[in-house]
């Protein structure tokens, strides 16, 4: 094997280990692996329903913040792995 071939697996080793490092599941004996986000947005969801309900915010606002705040984090998720996989390339 080239050692440019060796390095490309070893890169290639690497962002899947990232990946997986960052991946939460819980497993449940009916369901089986069930995904779960990060600690850091279930932090923020658990803020989110805290303010809901001592009333601090009315559920259609936080709902749509939070709505919000998945489709940024997936959009900033797409164009870091866009970036990786342009790396890779090089």
């Amino acid at each position: 094997m080239s050692q440019q071939v060796a390095d490309v697996l070893d890169q290639r080793s690497a962002v899947e280990a990232v990946r997986s490092a960052h991946r939460f599941e819980l497993n449940l004996p009916v369901l089986g692996a069930v995904p779960l986000p990060p600690p850091e947005q279930l932090a923020y969801f658990a803020a989110m329903g805290l303010m809901v309900a001592f009333e601090i915010i009315e559920w259609p606002i936080a709902l749509t913040i939070a709505a919000g705040h998945l489709l940024a984090t997936e959009q900033h998720n797409r164009v870091l792995e866009e970036v990786g996989e342009a790396l890779e390339g090089v």
